[in-house]
């Protein structure tokens, strides 16, 4: 018997609909052993799979087969990070709940490295879960073009990096950075700082952009009162610490994460400085266990992990269906709430 001829790449779903004649989701409701496909559609796309010599991607199909019963949450972050996050906290937690309510389990993984991605990648791609969401927040992270080239359904949590062409539900960051600095801007206070996160996250870049945007609206010189605070507690409290020396006069700042902003609470008290009297503030995540339980009780701008995490997995659902659904970012909404750390608007 003469050997099959080798591929230059391996067959997929979209390969076998075309050389049946049938759309996408007809293919994989084949595939799938669905019902309300024609027995001429069905022959076409069965000779057609084994022309191609296509082996359905068990991952692809398990979502509605029950093939495995696990999706994967990869976090794409050193771990010791992630567990004194509380924004990351509550993904997990919002992944595990919402995942049970579909009938699948939570695998949990750590990309702490680059050196990391290939063997993740193997191991997603080898058919051991049925999808995966991924939070992949640094521009140069590999990860995400890695897990792009898998036969397999992949949801990001907010934008990843500079790969284009990815299923990505993200939240307004720009607009809930412009909500925070408009609210100050109220206040009459007219030197707003900021406390950014790291420079290469792109959540950290739009809420930064977002402040000097809506700063720029009011005639406000932002040069001077930007300081990088690494999305930690006490990268907010050095933050602050050397905004106060470079600029004394500020009243105001807006913390682009709500551990930020707590750090920068105790270095305004070591300061000496009245919230909000002296400085208002504003975080960002609204962390219910977190932002009300400062003193003062901080304002934040609010995001819920738990709806995004809902978005990504209906997303996963469908892509795991065998549903086209075209790539792209979607935004979800934030909202400002206001506690104590910034003073009542003037009437």
């Amino acid at each position: 018997m003469a050997p099959r001829p080798v591929r230059s790449g391996r067959p997929t779903l979209e390969d076998v609909a075309a050389k049946a004649g049938v759309s996408r989701s007809t293919a994989s409701r084949v595939l799938n052993e669905e019902s309300y496909v024609s027995p001429k559609a069905r022959d076409a796309v069965l000779a057609a799979a084994q022309a191609l010599d296509y082996s359905p991607n068990q991952a692809a199909r398990s979502l509605v087969t029950r093939r495995t019963g696990a999706v994967a949450l990869l976090l794409s972050e050193p771990e010791s990070k992630v567990l004194d996050d509380p924004y990351f906290a509550a993904v997990v937690r919002a992944g595990f709940r919402e995942l049970a309510r579909v009938g699948s389990q939570m695998l949990v993984m750590f990309v702490d490295s680059a050196d990391d991605v290939p063997v993740t990648a193997r191991f997603l791609g080898a058919g051991h879960v049925d999808g995966a969401l991924v939070f992949a927040p640094h521009r140069d992270d590999p990860l995400p073009a890695a897990l792009k080239a898998l036969p397999l359904p992949i949801v990001f949590g907010g934008r990843a990096g500079t790969t284009r062409g990815l299923h990505v539900i993200d939240f307004d960051n720009r607009g809930g950075a412009r909500l925070a600095v408009r609210h100050l801007v109220s206040l009459g206070r007219r030197r707003i700082a900021t406390i950014t996160g790291p420079r290469d996250h792109p959540a950290a870049q739009d809420r930064h952009g977002g402040w000097r945007k809506e700063l720029a609206e009011h005639g406000i010189d932002p040069d001077g009162l930007a300081e990088d605070g690494e999305f930690t507690f006490d990268g907010g409290e050095h933050a602050m610490t050397k905004l106060l020396e470079r600029a004394p006069d500020l009243d105001a700042v807006f913390a682009a994460s709500d551990p930020m902003a707590a750090g920068a609470l105790r270095a305004l008290r070591a300061a000496k400085r009245r919230v909000p009297r002296d400085v208002a503030i504003i975080g960002f995540d609204d962390n219910p266990t977190l932002a009300p339980a400062m003193s003062p009780p901080l304002s934040s701008v609010h995001q819920d992990p738990a709806e995004q995490v809902r978005e990504m997995v209906a997303v996963l659902m469908r892509l795991a269906a065998g549903e086209d659904v075209r790539p792209g970012r979607r935004a979800l909404p934030v909202s400002l709430v206001l506690r104590e750390s910034t003073p009542p608007v003037r009437p």
